[in-house]
């Protein structure tokens, strides 16, 4: 009884939510002048996830570092230029960002059938919202809307993308910088329980920490064993590559944070968040009851959709996206 009251107080507030974001996005938007549009995008998703598993967790991704530099406008999909390095290359997406083959297959059917309609920022929550139901989460409802940009810096990234080694008042900062809380940081980490994470981003745990033993004291020491067979000290090698939650890798479920409760959290990003009594309370109840867990993170999928979007007249709809018009 209580597990219920818990989930209708979270779809609740996912549906007051979306209703005050209706005079700027809207849950059907496309509906008369494009309405294949989310079936498209579903079909082309599950087509490359069916394909290629990985690429769900990179589409998630995707629409995250999207959402974080300059709001969900597409940005993220735009190609650099000989006088302009854009944020997909930038040394912090590239070359973990995946996914962007698949936007692009969806934006050309989307061309053929309603011609100059459909934003790129749109395609990316759309898929993202796909990925995330093909993976075994709560599917959710998209409000549409968002208009694309016509800027993409690489430089934006380092200061608006939390990394894998922030603490927890870097990441709670960093999130609340987005509108979002601490909880709601908490909840989204937990899309790291599917996808793959280059050796690179948290060698620094295994080998160089600043200890005389140099594994992060936080780091289950069996787990740092078999991190260490897969990836080499001193290596740069950014071929190497190991799952972020190894028992379900293709799975959106709680086993992320069971594993931060055993101190096999991969990132620091991740263990940090057992450093703080609030924080780990969560962390807790996330792993206990996966059903929550997968409301709240339905629910802040929506909101971290909400960012900084361009509508109305702002931005432009690219015909391609990876070019600005």
């Amino acid at each position: 009884m209580e597990l219920t009251r818990v989930a209708f107080s979270v779809l609740l507030c996912l549906i007051i939510t979306i209703g005050r974001l209706e005079a700027q996005l809207q849950v059907g938007f496309y509906a008369s002048t494009c309405p294949q549009v989310e079936n498209i995008v579903r079909e082309e998703v599950r087509k490359a996830v069916f394909s290629n598993v990985g690429l769900a967790a990179g589409l998630v991704r995707l629409h995250f570092h999207d959402c974080f530099v300059r709001g969900c406008d597409g940005s993220v999909l735009i190609d650099s230029t000989p006088g302009n390095t854009a944020e997909k290359d930038s040394p912090i997406n590239n070359p973990s960002l995946r996914g962007f083959e698949v936007i692009d297959s969806a934006k050309s059917r989307l061309e053929s059938t309603c011609p100059g309609v459909v934003s790129c920022a749109d395609i990316v929550a759309f898929a993202a919202r796909d990925s995330v139901a093909l993976t075994g989460g709560m599917s959710y409802r998209v409000e549409a809307g968002r208009r694309d940009g016509t800027v993409s810096l690489a430089s934006d990234t380092f200061s608006n993308l939390p990394g894998p080694t922030f603490d927890l008042d870097q990441l709670t900062q960093s999130f609340a910088n987005k509108g979002l809380s601490q909880d709601e940081m908490v909840t989204l980490s937990g899309a790291h329980t599917i996808g793959r994470s280059h050796c690179t981003s948290f060698s620094s745990r295994l080998y160089s920490f600043n200890t005389t033993l140099d594994l992060d004291p936080t780091l289950d020491s069996a787990y740092a064993t078999q991190l260490e067979q897969i990836c080499p000290d001193n290596s740069n090698d950014t071929s190497l590559v190991v799952p972020m939650e190894p028992s379900t890798p293709n799975l959106l479920d709680a086993r992320y944070y069971a594993n931060i409760l055993a101190n096999r959290g991969l990132f620091t990003s991740d263990q940090t968040l057992m450093s703080n009594a609030s924080t780990a309370q969560q962390v807790r109840q996330n792993a206990f009851n996966g059903l929550l867990w997968k409301l709240k993170f339905a629910a802040a999928m929506v909101k971290m959709g909400q960012n900084e979007v361009l509508t109305g007249s702002s931005g432009e709809i690219r015909l391609n996206c990876s070019v600005v018009n």
